[in-house]
């Protein structure tokens, strides 16, 4: 059997009447699996996940799309995370039974329709790029909602789909489709946010760009293949983060990202207190961790997997900032 996953970011994590809207369009389609749905009041940003078969994930997806252009109104919207429409990033993830390539398909053929039926523009990032620019969604997103109707106007900021027209009320749609991607936050014992950006270039795959001996700036790659990092300040919280995607579990694990950014922080004098993932995760990855930090503890790794899950919660303080719910939070029979 064919089972994908959709897990759409909109661009509204505060008027839980909006967010109940699009969660209850998705939730109305037959042959559909409501997993998660994840709210946060500063990025102004909820992450939805739900899972099913091909037709009925990329039927969901349209209707959470088209509810949120008539929920969502971007002229008013402030937020920490970056984001250029209502629906900023709809990717679809394939988990049993289907190939990367065939889930970009689905991808075109959604973004297609969006473009179509809803006249908004959409870019096809990710596996579905045809341009290989656009397979980074930074990239599809660069100038965000605030330069969309400048980028709209360029040959080079055409959309894959729909009219390259802005729309004030929605923006655009970056349509893709990727393998499981982990998005994972790291907190930090200060409320100032620059050793966040700074440690955040230290670990991303894309690194920083610094100055050479000739005074021309060069891009210095970072520590980690296959993550990005930004680094934000949550009022919510009074604490700075560095909020990373792992794209790659198989490059860069959980565990692995988790002490990178606590060497970082140590070096730009400060310390990571916690951690939270935003969304759902492998059970795999908890399960790799907690014998990844029970073997640097020198504990006995032989033990039941829910100990193995305690032990990653516990040293990588998933708790911190709300309960940490593994039947909410991971999901099984998952390929990394």
């Amino acid at each position: 059997m064919k089972t994908i996953e959709c897990v759409p970011n909109f661009s509204e994590g505060r008027n839980r009447a909006a967010i109940g809207q699009i969660t209850r369009a998705i939730a109305a389609v037959n042959g559909i699996r409501l997993l998660n749905v994840e709210s946060g009041f500063d990025v102004n940003r909820t992450v939805v996940t739900f899972t099913g078969a091909p037709e009925a994930v990329c039927e969901a997806a349209f209707r959470g799309v088209e509810k949120a252009t008539e929920v969502i109104d971007m002229r008013t919207h402030q937020g920490a995370h970056p984001r250029f429409g209502a629906t900023d990033v709809l990717p679809l993830v394939p988990l049993s039974g289907i190939t990367l390539e065939e889930t970009a398909t689905l991808a075109r053929a959604l973004g297609k329709r969006i473009g179509e039926e809803l006249r908004l523009p959409v870019f096809a990032y990710a596996a579905a790029a045809f341009d290989e620019r656009r397979r980074s969604l930074a990239r599809c997103r660069s100038g965000e909602y605030e330069g969309l109707a400048a980028k709209l106007a360029t040959p080079e900021g055409r959309p894959d789909f729909g009219p390259a027209v802005f729309v004030p009320e929605s923006g655009a749609v970056a349509a893709g489709a990727r393998p499981v991607l982990v998005a994972f936050n790291v907190n930090l014992d200060t409320n100032d946010v620059r050793p966040a950006h700074a440690i955040a270039g230290d670990i991303r795959e894309t690194g920083r760009l610094i100055r050479n001996a000739s005074g021309h700036s060069i891009r210095q790659p970072g520590l980690l293949k296959a993550v990005q990092a930004i680094g934000w300040y949550i009022e919510e919280y009074g604490k700075a983060q560095v909020s990373m995607n792992l794209c790659d579990l198989a490059v860069t694990p959980l565990h692995i990202a988790f002490d990178a950014a606590c060497r970082q922080a140590q070096a730009r004098g400060c310390r990571v207190t916690g951690s939270e993932l935003v969304g759902m995760a492998p059970r795999q990855a908890l399960l790799d961790a907690g014998k990844y930090f029970l073997e640097k503890q020198q504990r006995p790794t032989a033990v039941p997997g829910e100990e193995l899950i305690a032990a990653a919660v516990r040293a990588m303080g998933l708790e911190e900032l709300t309960p940490f719910l593994p039947e909410k939070i991971l999901m099984d029979d998952v390929v990394m």
